[in-house]
């Protein structure tokens, strides 16, 4: 039953509602890449091919918007964020995570809640390559935090010593951003 998977004050509804704060960034294959850096051993800049070339994770995982909904059972295409970790090998003092995005969007979660098995960096949804609109063509799903946790059009992951406060944060949203607590915002 879809109500036992939903977190406190969530209701389920059937498609992903667009969030944006700005334009939709134009995708360009040639120009693009994913930089990979800080507190890492080898920093990295991957073009698109390159990163498609990665080993693929399919997940399927619930979404959860701060807002109060939920669409359950999405299926999710893309790279294991484990990979990226196995690929860069933080230094031990990289303790957090800042991923920066195309239209200036920033928001950041400590390293050990991007280590379980199902964060992903998605390229698709049910079986669709992520349109623009949908935070195409690579966006980060962390599906045990609510969605401003889980950013759109990812261009730089920069692994630091703290977490830094990113968009949403900065403006009062919680940090943690657990559906389960309600962790909606600060304290």
């Amino acid at each position: 039953m879809a109500s036992q998977k939903l977190p406190p004050r969530q209701r389920a509804i059937k498609e992903i509602l667009i969030r944006r704060i700005g334009i939709v960034p134009k995708f360009d294959p040639e120009k693009w890449t994913l930089t990979i850096y800080g507190l890492v051993e080898k920093p990295s800049s991957l073009r698109w091919n390159q990163f498609l070339e990665l080993p693929k994770l399919d997940e399927v995982a619930d979404f959860h918007c701060v807002e109060g909904w939920s669409v359950l059972n999405n299926r999710w295409e893309g790279v294991s964020f484990k990979t990226i970790i196995s690929l860069v090998k933080p230094k031990s003092e990289g303790r957090c995570v800042t991923f920066e995005c195309d239209d200036g969007y920033t928001t950041s979660l400590p390293f050990l809640d991007l280590l379980d098995d199902e964060v992903i960096l998605a390229y698709k949804h049910n079986g669709e390559y992520l349109r623009p609109d949908q935070g195409g063509p690579l966006r980060l799903v962390v599906p045990k935090k609510y969605a401003y946790k889980s950013p759109m059009w990812l261009r730089r992951i920069k692994f630091t010593t703290q977490q830094e406060l990113g968009y949403w944060e900065q403006r009062g949203y919680s940090n943690t951003a657990d559906p389960w607590k309600e962790e909606r915002f600060s304290e």
